[in-house]
């Protein structure tokens, strides 16, 4: 990477307040970046709309009081970037890559006061799942993950990073060299209708938890129609409601770089070994004859259904029917699925549950590549008549001695509340 090339990639990292203020984003314990003090006093002096808050509410209702109190923290031009209306175009703008608030629409992140950051996070708390290592604990995560790919890229690709191998940034483990260049990089930003109605404070891609965006699709509401948007790179969160339910809780997309590191505390971190270790216990129950029936012909570099591929449902199931298997397999096939389900609220996920019980003998387990999750083109797919889970390794692009993972949950009937048609 050019020295030129490597100042811009730091420079879409570094957010200045709204008020034009100069210094450096800050990270903080939850893996987000935030504006600098001045920008602080600076948005207090446009308070946008207010909006109800009722602290005791429950369900919906308790995510669109979080979603008004966020709201209420933001100026008029910040309510503007984040309140959008919920179209196709804005509703399938999401992607893996790092390509910021070129493929997304939104508020971003690193735009936001300390006060705003902490009112987007409850937001966050209250919609998705509380179990351990899935739901909101695995945003968190994630975004960790994207500030130690940001600190490893930066540290790498520096002229004046040390020639000694040692780094600032947090280790992988297993130890591993970070290393990246232009080459390396993905460039390929997803094209078609670009996001309406919001510029998401900044058009600059990169690493890092800062450059993640919020949306609200449509007026968060206990009787209308409207999507809770976040994400960023290696993340997409898209929950739908309507009438004061959960429509939908998909597509979501999860990924990860590196997959398991230990931060400076000495913690370490594997968003993604929840979601991984449910399919390995799955896949390593299969028989020798099961696993031939279970065998895709095609290979993959990358999930069949992310960004774009909006209802491309394969027409034919395949792999090993589910009615197949043993009871205790058709188990470990619901605990498999269970993570992906948990990134929306434990009451929804558990209705989901149900649904994707009642629907186990229709659904099919299959995979190309090696069953280890640990080589490029290992895959695993989980497609029912409602849920469908894809799970894939890739080479590295910053760690690149390690694979890196893309997965994708989506619902056959539910994807976006059933709001648009992909025919």
């Amino acid at each position: 990477m050019s020295r030129d090339r490597t100042r811009q990639v730091r420079n879409r990292r570094t957010w200045r307040g709204v008020a034009g203020a100069a210094t450096a984003i800050v990270l903080v314990g939850g893996g987000f970046a935030v504006a600098n003090a001045s920008t602080d006093s600076a948005q207090k002096t446009a308070v946008g709309v207010q909006r109800p808050v009722h602290k005791d509410a429950k369900g919906v209702a308790a995510v669109v009081s979080a979603a008004n109190a966020f709201l209420n923290t933001l100026t008029s031009d910040q309510q503007a970037q984040t309140l959008l209306d919920f179209t196709q175009a804005n509703a399938t703008a999401w992607s893996n890559l790092p390509c910021g608030s070129s493929c997304r629409p939104g508020i971003q992140t690193g735009s936001l006061s300390d006060d705003q950051l902490a009112a987007l996070k409850n937001v966050l708390k209250v919609a998705l799942g509380s179990g351990k290592g899935t739901g909101y604990e695995h945003v968190l995560e994630t975004l960790k993950a994207d500030d130690v790919l940001a600190s490893a890229e930066s540290t790498s690709s520096s002229s004046d990073a040390p020639t000694d191998g040692a780094s600032d940034a947090p280790s992988a483990d297993p130890s591993a060299t970070a290393s990246s260049t232009a080459t390396d990089a993905p460039t390929d930003v997803p094209t078609g209708t670009p996001p309406s109605g919001g510029t998401g404070g900044g058009a600059g891609g990169g690493y890092g938890s800062g450059i993640y965006f919020l949306a609200f699709l449509g007026t968060p509401s206990a009787t209308g129609t409207w999507q809770l948007h976040f994400g960023g790179h290696h993340l997409a969160v898209d929950i739908t409601y309507k009438d004061g339910k959960v429509a939908g809780a998909s597509p979501y997309f999860t990924g990860v770089e590196p997959t398991t590191w230990t931060d400076d505390d000495g913690t370490t971190y594997s968003p993604l070994a929840k979601f991984r270790d449910g399919l390995l216990k799955l896949t390593g129950s299969l028989s020798t004859e099961q696993l031939a029936e279970a065998k895709l012909s095609e290979s993959f570099s990358d999930v069949l259904l992310g960004p774009g591929k909006d209802g491309d449902f394969p027409e034919t199931k395949e792999g090993i029917k589910v009615s197949e298997l043993s009871p205790k397999q058709k188990k470990l096939v619901l605990e498999a699925i269970h993570p992906w389900v948990a990134n929306v609220d434990d009451a929804t996920a558990k209705q989901l549950m149900k649904t994707y019980a009642r629907e186990l003998d229709q659904t099919y387990v299959s995979y190309s590549g090696g069953t280890a999750l640990d080589t490029q083109g290992d895959y695993v797919r989980i497609d029912g008549p409602s849920v469908w889970i894809e799970f894939v390794c890739q080479n590295g692009v910053v760690y690149r001695d390690q694979v890196h993972y893309h997965t994708v949950y989506r619902d056959h009937t539910r994807d976006y509340g059933n709001e648009f048609s992909f025919s």
